[in-house]
């Protein structure tokens, strides 16, 4: 079948504007920004000037980042020392912070806390606010930061692999790729260097990766889908709760799988929570969000709940494969930096760090490289090896790629690995692709069980999506491709029971009748997407391409 390495509507005749910078960032993040803010810091520094452009696809900066983070601060205290001083938001300092295991009905709090948990030092954060403080940084140093900006394809040269920069998608096309009276062409964004800084699977990334090869010899990444609700709960909750870390393993997973759940005490009588689950598991009726109900009506969790309400709701993917993982991050015109690239610490549940690392080193190598060449460019990779990053991640290296053998011995090979640097049982474990791990119905015959739904605490995926602020021009085309909707009807409805209605944690697959036209079947709900990316990483025939919307799409998440 064809698998588009990125995405363009491609249509014929078009005049676009033509935009030349020395720099073009794809995507307003810790990562991106930090990049760009190394560069021009270090451009001031010289009294030189570099043109430097950062395109975000959401509305408004920090529009696709949900509150609620700890954050380790090394990595901001090297671009920005007096950073406390300087006003970077926090929530709060971590205070305490504790692990519990969680039974059916009860919970077990662990008398030490692991040390991959530990969270003394760190901040508690609101990414959204995090990305409007370096908005602004970035911008006071001459940075032109344009949100509203979906970045649609990749410019290569002639040769097929230098990148030259990227064309932004039109906007004002209907749903049969017609111009609207409202239609504005995409521009054409010529940049010596191009910065991919899109977040976990980005498509404009997973197309170059697949293009140029970067993933040769490196392990299949492995993703984590986390769903997400911030609460406003009664001041005394809010009181007690606020600048701890409470991390739970067990229920309602169990030992099936990797994953647990978490919360976060924010200001303002807020709480972050989230469960975070592998999409290696391998029944096909896993259900991220049912999960994430359930885990919410343990009594563990309900009673800091009780009294409150839910006032934002999301969902993303999780890059989990570690160093392994990681895709060469260089080439001739360009560098991908953060969750683009698989810069998280999956065992300590943090990456923003790491995204804020990688930013600085590549802008810091575009800002000393004679040209974009590869070979200089490749000072980037080699200023992580030479970094706390590398060390950091060189002692989880084996880590998630453990769970794949079974939780067992996931939990020892983690033991094992903690004295040992990381190596654990092995010196180098591989990983299988999370979508090659799901079983068949015939293999796997008992689905997991959905909770009950209410309208308070349990809320069911439609109302949740409300909550998120998701909103899409209905009219233009799908930003999810099923690529052929027939093996839909003709095999994973037999094979494994359309996988896609559950794992989606924003209900936008839904069955009705199977007719003789297969595409009619399926109603891909794509106004409720959430950007998460799952049913790009979990259809076990990599059926479904997520690409990116009109610009301003998607979630609308304001700090609360």
């Amino acid at each position: 079948m064809s698998r588009p390495t990125d995405f363009s509507l491609n249509l014929k005749g078009i005049e676009r504007d033509e935009l030349e910078v020395d720099v073009v960032i794809v995507g307003a993040g810790p990562a991106g920004l930090c990049c760009a803010i190394t560069i021009a810091q270090k451009m001031k520094e010289r009294g030189e000037e570099k043109a430097i452009l950062v395109l975000e696809k959401g509305e408004e900066v920090g529009a696709h980042s949900l509150s609620g983070a700890v954050m380790d601060p090394r990595a901001i205290k090297e671009i920005f020392p007096d950073f406390l001083e300087d006003g970077f938001p926090i929530e709060a300092a971590v205070g305490e912070d504790w692990v519990e295991q969680l039974s059916a009905t009860g919970s077990f709090r662990l008398p030490i806390t692991p040390p991959p948990m530990q969270n003394h030092g760190n901040y508690i954060v609101s990414l959204n606010r995090v990305t409007g403080w370096l908005r602004d940084k970035a911008e006071a140093l001459g940075v032109d930061v344009y949100p509203g900006f979906a970045v649609a394809s990749v410019r290569y040269a002639e040769d097929g692999k230098t990148v030259i920069g990227v064309q932004t998608r039109d906007a004002g096309v209907n749903a049969k790729g017609e111009q609207k009276s409202t239609f504005e062409p995409g521009m054409n964004v010529a940049a010596g260097v191009t910065v991919f800084a899109e977040g976990t699977r980005g498509s404009l990334t997973k197309g170059l990766v697949r293009k140029l090869g970067l993933d040769a010899g490196k392990n299949h990444q492995l993703y984590e889908t986390g769903v997400k609700e911030i609460w406003e709960v009664p001041e005394q909750i809010g009181k007690d709760f606020l600048g701890k870390v409470k991390h739970t393993m067990g229920a309602p997973l169990g030992t099936s799988g990797y994953g647990g759940g978490f919360i976060y005490g924010l200001s303002g009588n807020r709480l972050a929570i989230g469960y975070v689950v592998g999409l290696d598991h391998k029944n096909p009726t896993l259900d991220p969000h049912a999960l994430f109900v359930a885990w919410k009506q343990h009594p563990s969790i309900a009673k800091h709940l009780a009294g409150g309400k839910v006032v934002r709701y999301g969902a993303k993917t999780i890059p989990g494969g570690g160093y392994w993982a990681l895709p060469k991050f260089h080439g001739d015109g360009f560098v991908i930096v953060g969750d683009s690239a698989g810069f998280m610490n999956m065992q300590r549940l943090k990456g923003v760090h790491l995204a804020m690392l990688s930013g600085r080193l590549a802008g810091e190598t575009i800002a000393d490289a004679a040209d974009a060449s590869d070979a200089n460019l490749g000072a980037f990779a080699t200023k992580f090896e030479a970094s706390w990053g590398k060390e950091e991640l060189w002692s989880v290296r084996n880590f998630r790629q453990a769970f794949q053998s079974g939780f067992l011995v996931g939990m020892v090979d983690t033991a094992i690995g903690l004295v040992t640097g990381g190596r654990g049982l092995k010196a180098r474990r591989h990983a299988i692709d999370d979508h090659l791990r799901t079983e068949k119905l015939s293999d796997c015959p008992t689905a997991m069980p959905k909770p009950k739904f209410d309208d308070s605490m349990s809320m069911d995926r439609l109302t949740d999506v409300y909550h998120s602020g998701s909103v899409h021009e209905e009219d233009q085309p799908s930003h999810l491709l099923v690529l052929d909707s027939t093996i839909c009807v003709d095999r994973c409805t037999k094979e494994y029971g359309n996988p896609c209605q559950h794992f989606c944690p924003a209900q936008v697959y839904e069955w009705g009748p199977a007719t003789s036209d297969a595409a009619s079947s399926l109603m891909v709900n794509f106004s409720n997407c959430v950007h998460c990316k799952t049913c790009d990483i979990a259809d076990p025939y990599e059926n479904i391409e997520w690409v990116v919307p009109e610009g301003g799409g998607g979630p609308k998440y304001t700090d609360m």
